[in-house]
Order: structure tokens, then C-alpha cells, then sequence
């Protein structure tokens, strides 16, 4: 199983001038929509539908993961259309649907989530250690570190967004 190391901050703005003065390179963007298939505190099964904004491929994965904050683990591998279809369709759930901006930081790959239905944009930063992650220290521009902080995890607003339906904002 492959080790998750990532910290999240609250991007209080989109970084637009940082785009535009070539600071912050976008290498691509992809729109996505998760589903959960099981969650608990310790782990989650999900699977997704990513579309590359550019050149539209499209691409379904299932994933795994296990754990909670700093470091998780991870399995995820990809699955087909049909497959994602069935697991979808047959419950009738409401996907979470985001924009997954991927870039370029002071040769760091950054992740920009920009989502649809909750006003939220969150930057996360993976690691290849433990240690590396706590030495970072991230520039103001990326916000508050929410690393820890379960109300912004994917699944706390998938299971949010269940409730309310899909028509409802969060």
C-alpha cells in the first residue's frame, strides 16, 4: 500500500496574479466528480469520474484509503466506465464535483480544488516524508493549514452534500 503524505491549507483567493506573473505555472486542469462507496473514521472507498479540461480524456479510478491526517495510506488504480457506472447509478448518491488545478510552486506540485457546490478552494502539497512536511513552511499566499482539520476532508463534505441533496448548496 502507498503512503499519502499531504498537507492541506484554506486558499483565501484564487492566485490569479501569481498566475499571471508566472509564478505559479498550471501544468493542467482536470474537472472531477467523487463518489464515496463506504466511509467510517478510519477509511473510505471511493471512486471517480476525472475529465482533462484540455484534451477531454476521461478517466475513472477506485480508491482506497485508510488513516487520518498527515499521513495516510493509499490504493488506487483505474476501473472502466461500465464499472463506475454501475457503482454510481445503483445508488443513486450525488457526487461531490470539483476543478483539480495542478501547478507549478517554486518546484513544488501544488493542487488547487476549486468546488461547486460549497465555497471552498483548499491547496494541498504532497510530501515524500513525514519529516519534510512538518519542515515546510508555506508562504502566506497558501492560507491557514487545515491539515488537520476534518470538516474540510473530502468525505465531511461528500456526506454533507448527501444530506442536502443535489440541488442544495452547501
Amino acid at each position: 500500500m502507498a503512503l499519502e503524505i499531504e498537507r492541506k491549507f484554506l486558499l483565501p483567493e484564487y492566485p490569479e496574479q501569481l498566475i499571471q506573473d508566472g509564478v505559479l505555472v498550471i501544468l493542467s486542469e482536470q474537472r472531477i466528480e467523487q463518489t464515496y462507496l463506504a466511509i467510517d473514521e478510519q477509511q473510505e472507498v471511493r471512486v471517480r469520474r476525472i475529465v482533462d479540461i484540455n484534451s477531454e480524456d476521461v478517466q475513472f479510478t477506485h480508491t482506497f484509503k485508510a488513516g487520518n491526517g498527515l499521513a495516510r495510506e493509499e490504493i488506487e488504480y483505474g476501473i472502466t466506465a461500465s464499472i463506475y457506472e454501475q457503482l454510481t447509478n445503483a445508488r443513486k448518491l450525488v457526487p461531490l464535483t470539483k476543478n483539480r488545478i495542478t501547478a507549478q510552486w517554486e518546484g513544488l506540485t501544488v493542487e488547487i480544488d476549486c468546488y461547486d457546490q460549497i465555497q471552498l478552494t483548499v491547496l494541498e502539497v504532497e510530501f515524500d516524508s513525514e519529516s519534510a512536511a512538518h519542515a515546510f513552511e508555506p508562504p502566506a499566499w497558501f492560507g491557514r493549514d487545515i491539515s488537520a482539520e476534518r470538516q474540510y476532508s473530502n468525505k465531511k463534505v461528500w456526506r454533507d452534500l448527501q444530506s442536502r441533496g443535489a440541488g442544495q448548496p452547501l
